[in-house]
């Protein structure tokens, strides 16, 4: 099992900047990726941004050039820093972990953090 707390969501001007942060604990050494998902109100949840057990990120069209993941294995959490923030970035952000048992893999979930970016 793993869980996840995101925090570091708020209220920010447009072309603000923000930082997500998400800890895990914990089985954290199964985890092999983490992503970080976004769902607006009446949108579907969307991936914005992964990093691989090795640290290679990947990032949606809309995020590119102005989000950036990380991962800091050492404390077993992953950041998404946010900027020049725009008020479309509004949404509830969620943490996600992509945890390999050997033989499948569980998607773990966070609870979710409000980004709300104000025009």
């Amino acid at each position: 099992q793993v869980q996840l707390v995101e925090s570091g969501g708020g209220l920010v001007q447009a072309g603000g900047s923000l930082r997500l942060s998400c800890a895990a604990s914990g089985s954290t050494g199964n985890i092999d990726a983490f992503g970080w998902y976004r769902q607006a109100p009446e949108e579907q949840r969307e991936l914005i941004a992964g990093i691989s057990s090795d640290g290679r990120p990947n990032y949606a069209d809309s995020v590119k050039g102005r989000f950036i993941i990380s991962r800091d294995n050492s404390k077993n959490t992953v950041y998404l820093q946010m900027n020049s923030l725009k008020p479309e970035d509004t949404a509830v952000y969620s943490c996600n972990a992509v945890y390999y048992s050997g033989s499948y893999y569980i998607d773990f979930w966070g609870q979710g953090t409000q980004v709300t970016v104000a025009s």
